[in-house]
């Protein structure tokens, strides 16, 4: 299995910056981008650490071919970046799940615009252990039993008599929420799981003790090792490969996204833009995640309906036909 490894970066990092010889408008960035629109102006992004990378990543080259533009990029987690949507403090909210209908009918009633979802990368949400773990596989079944405590030592999987020590995300955090719905169905962590603010912090814990566990984003990974997921206890182990996470066999794969409240127009829609565009997509990859299906990338963005349970057809899995 190949994990990619990318250096740390802080979730609250802030960044802005101003670059470029051309004005926007005299410039076509990239294929897919809106550069006409967006001279002299400043576009927020906050939420997602999951994210922030590639937010960050697509803030610098942009900018770098915009003369005038400024992308700052925060992280803190999806849940404050979609806060700070609803309360328009962020033009852009990234999170690594989908938005609950609660937060969208919050959007509109606050905002006067609907949140339109605009699905930028895909990831496999990966589990971690310790490089020297000799366990092979994990099935959806166990994950649930080791995250809600009901299996404790590694022996119980075929591993070494040891306990098992929890590394998890915050509870703000969509990467959190995610796991607890796809994986633990809505169940409580075991109170023995330790909570971190990101997924490099999470690696960091597991890298250094061989009888954690971790969980968190396929683009990082350093001193660690991914483990194959089966749905079953007993069926196929599957990693979380490009191929496996685009066609969803991957059974905890999932999309990435940005939300803005209303159809994105100027600077923010050159943003958004510029992320589905080829050289975002290319960017994307660059950073660890997956780029999305050609014929998604290429869709408008729909509107964020409310309506399922959790908001958003196809969170499931990495919905690569959305």
């Amino acid at each position: 299995m190949t994990v990619r490894i990318l250096s740390f970066l802080a979730a609250a990092t802030l960044f802005a910056a101003c670059t470029s010889e051309k004005p926007a408008g005299e410039q076509q960035a990239t294929e897919g981008s809106q550069p006409a629109a967006a001279a002299s102006k400043t576009v927020t992004v906050k939420g997602s650490d999951t994210l922030v990378i590639l937010a960050q990543r697509l803030a610098e080259r942009l900018m770098a071919e915009n003369q005038g533009m400024t992308v700052q990029v925060t992280g803190g987690g999806s849940g404050t970046g979609i806060a700070a949507l609803i309360n328009g403090t962020t033009d852009i909210a990234t999170a690594s799940r989908a938005m609950k209908d609660a937060e969208k009918k919050q959007v509109e009633q606050k905002r006067g615009a609907p949140a339109i979802e605009h699905a930028v990368a895909l990831d496999g949400l990966a589990v971690y252990v310790n490089e020297k773990n000799p366990i092979q596989a994990f099935s959806l079944e166990q994950l649930e039993g080791i995250y809600t405590g009901q299996i404790k030592n590694w022996k119980e999987l075929g591993g070494a008599d040891a306990p098992i020590l929890l590394y998890g995300r915050e509870n703000n955090s969509g990467t959190y929420a995610y796991f607890k719905e796809e994986v633990l169905a809505d169940e409580d962590f075991a109170a023995e799981t330790q909570s971190l603010p990101g997924t490099a912090a999470v690696v960091n814990a597991v890298s250094k003790d061989p009888n954690a566990i971790g969980y968190g984003g396929i683009a990082y990974g350093s001193g660690i090792r991914a483990v194959p997921v089966s749905k079953e206890t007993g069926g196929e182990a599957v990693e979380p490969s490009l191929e496996n996470v685009t066609s969803g066999k991957y059974p905890i794969s999932r999309s990435l996204f940005m939300y803005t409240a209303g159809e994105p127009t100027g600077a923010v829609k050159a943003y958004i833009d510029y992320a589905k565009s080829d050289a975002g997509q290319k960017i994307a990859s660059e950073v660890g995640y997956y780029p999305l299906p050609k014929k998604a990338a290429a869709a408008p963005a729909p509107a964020a309906p409310a309506g399922t349970e959790n908001g958003q057809a196809g969170e499931k899995q990495a919905a690569p036909a959305k």
